[in-house]
């Protein structure tokens, strides 16, 4: 991994920061993106402190113009993008499908999607012109099956699954791969967001047969590992990395949080 150039987005929070600090700790530098310049500063100024060349540039990932100067200034630094890590993402709001609006539809699937698809499209750009590269995108257990009360996030995974398999053979011949990190319950800001509180959370690790959430640590391994070249014979793969949490359980929604029903 030593000297890769490592670009991630929504690396600000979560298993965005974990990744950050992953692939430094491998030698890598990296190329951290969000929305909030304070955070982005503390990021860049805690990985240099491990010894690695970082810097943060901010881009909402729903412009296209933010992303293209996103691509444009990590090639402008380092000279080269050879990893990609798309994790910008959000949960939406978490409700039945009849209380879904046009709004909140667009405001999940411009980040998660939209997002997704235009980073893709400005990391090929320059990853086909060095005729090698490796993407990963964040996906979700939901992204394979379905969840109550979170149908809008379920449905953008399920898309972030389709491009990531559709862009995988577009690239296939041109020494780029593009994999996915599909993840259960991590403990993140976003699953606290999702459940609301510590019992529902409590109640939602219940259903995993390791019998606990993830740590954002344990994804940030995961997506090393996909895009190094110990994996360099996969692509238009989806790791599952979520204890065996295949959620099939009915939620119920309570003043305004998410919780597992009561067996009758």
């Amino acid at each position: 991994m030593s000297k890769k150039v490592v670009l991630i987005t929504g690396a600000l929070t979560g298993i965005g920061r974990a990744t950050a600090f992953a692939f430094a700790k491998q030698g890598a530098k990296v190329v951290v993106s969000g929305r909030t310049d304070e955070a982005g500063h503390k990021l860049v100024t805690e990985l240099r402190a491990l010894g690695t060349e970082a810097e943060y540039i901010k881009a909402d990932v729903r412009h296209e113009d933010d992303v293209r100067n996103l691509v444009d200034k990590t090639i402008e630094r380092f000279g080269q993008l050879d990893i990609a890590v798309n994790n910008a993402g959000t949960e939406g709001q978490p409700g039945l499908v009849v209380n879904q609006t046009a709004e909140s539809f667009n405001a999940t699937f411009e980040t998660n999607v939209l997002g997704t698809l235009l980073s893709m499209k400005h990391e090929i750009r320059v990853m086909q012109a060095q005729n090698k590269g490796s993407i990963v995108n964040t996906s979700s257990s939901y992204g394979k099956t379905g969840a109550a009360y979170a149908s809008v996030y379920s449905a953008s995974k399920h898309a972030v699954e389709g491009l990531t398999k559709s862009a995988a053979l577009e690239v296939a011949g041109s020494g780029i791969r593009v994999n996915a990190v599909a993840l259960g319950p991590i403990e993140t800001g976003m699953l606290n967001r999702f459940t609301g509180t510590e019992e529902i959370k409590a109640g939602l690790a219940a259903t995993v047969p390791m019998k606990r959430v993830g740590h954002a640590e344990e994804i940030a391994n995961t997506i090393v590992f996909v895009s190094s070249d110990q994996a360099s014979f996969i692509t238009g793969a989806t790791f599952d990395v979520h204890g065996m949490f295949l959620d099939s359980e009915p939620l119920v929604a309570r003043d305004g949080c998410i919780e597992k029903s009561q067996p009758k």
